[in-house]
């Protein structure tokens, strides 16, 4: 029958493609149980939710299914206790992904939220017109890969993207902000794009790496929702200043982007600040407003987030239009300009890798 000493000699050939180094020797290998032909063991992750997790299980039961009387091989994932990471890592970081020899980004800033359909995407569009506006130089890399929104909002057709030897041209819109966008990569923008977690990790890091930037003062980070392969990408494979939240009064989304609050926390990424979208409606005739999904809570939300609330963003048919005919170089929003001096107030840190 196999040993434990045979299993972790055979999983001495299984790297972690980010730190290159053997999961024996970071110490991944857990709680190792032989029965029968039947090996199983847990997987401790240096990251919560780690976009590398199923290749390096398949790696590892692969070998193992060759060695004699292992008929079955079952991997269990956990994330590292800090002690753990501490003494697996300690000074050995995952390196960054290589930044285009032609870029200089002063700040990367990724719009999250855990929760689909809040508006993340129109937060990431009114915060790079906004910035723009005010004579910034901004890029907008869409990381939502198989629901990029950014193109249509801000008028930019599918498959105009173009390249040289140095890198991929992004697209620019009216008022010279810069875009990256797997939709820019299609001939048609309806059509899908059905692919697995590691092609859209792989893109995500493309995006950041072969994209011809420039010099910026603010690259915004359009994440897609959820707390999975793709958010992670984006923490571990970007230079992270910080992130905006954006959520919505309902309570569910609350929760959901309480989610976010805690996995920003355990990547160390500083929150800079909550804003919350389709917070009322002003009635056009009378001027009063009105809470369509309810009272807010962006405060409870900031509190959790231990950041400043940036500002509430109302239910506005006008600027829903102008988005949707690719026109976001003429919204125009009170409520935008609060949050922007807001906003531009908070001190830039450095990044967190």
């Amino acid at each position: 029958m196999v040993t434990k000493n045979e299993i972790l000699a055979t999983l001495t050939k299984v790297m972690d493609p980010e730190l290159g180094r053997s999961l024996t020797d970071l110490n991944m290998v857990h709680d190792i149980d032989i029965q029968d032909g039947r090996v199983s063991f847990t997987l401790a992750l240096t990251a919560p939710g780690c976009p590398m997790r199923e290749q390096m299980a398949s790696t590892a039961r692969s070998l193992l299914l060759t060695l004699p009387g292992v008929q079955q091989v079952e991997v269990k994932f956990r994330a590292m206790t800090d002690e753990e990471r501490k003494n697996a890592l300690g000074s050995v970081q995952p390196a960054l992904p290589k930044l285009n020899k032609l870029n200089h980004i002063k700040q990367v800033i990724a719009v999250m939220s855990g929760k689909g359909g809040v508006g993340k995407s129109s937060v990431t569009g009114l915060l790079a017109n906004g910035l723009a506006k005010r004579g910034y130089k901004v890029g907008v890399l869409d990381a939502d890969i198989t629901g990029p929104s950014i193109p249509r909002i801000f008028g930019l057709p599918p498959g105009g993207l173009r390249g040289n030897d140095n890198g991929i041209l992004p697209a620019v819109t009216k008022t010279g902000i810069k875009v990256i966008s797997a939709n820019l990569l299609l001939k048609e923008e309806d059509k899908p794009i059905v692919w697995r977690g590691p092609m859209i990790s792989s893109t995500i890091r493309q995006f950041w790496t072969d994209v011809i930037w420039g010099r910026l003062d603010t690259l915004l980070i359009d994440t897609p929702p959820g707390t999975s392969d793709a958010a992670i990408s984006i923490m571990q494979n970007l230079p992270l200043n910080g992130a905006v939240l954006v959520t919505t009064p309902q309570e569910l989304a609350g929760m959901v982007v309480r989610k976010a609050v805690y996995m920003l926390n355990e990547m160390h990424i500083p929150i800079i600040g909550v804003v919350e979208n389709m917070s009322f409606f002003r009635c056009p005739d009378t001027g009063c407003t009105h809470e369509i999904f309810g009272p807010s809570h962006v405060e409870e939300i900031a509190q959790a987030a231990n950041a400043p609330v940036f500002g509430r963003l109302p239910i506005n048919p006008d600027v829903t239009a102008l988005m949707d005919s690719g026109r976001m170089d003429e919204v125009n929003l009170p409520e935008m300009d609060a949050i922007l001096d807001v906003m531009l107030a908070q001190p830039v840190s450095a990044p967190q890798k």
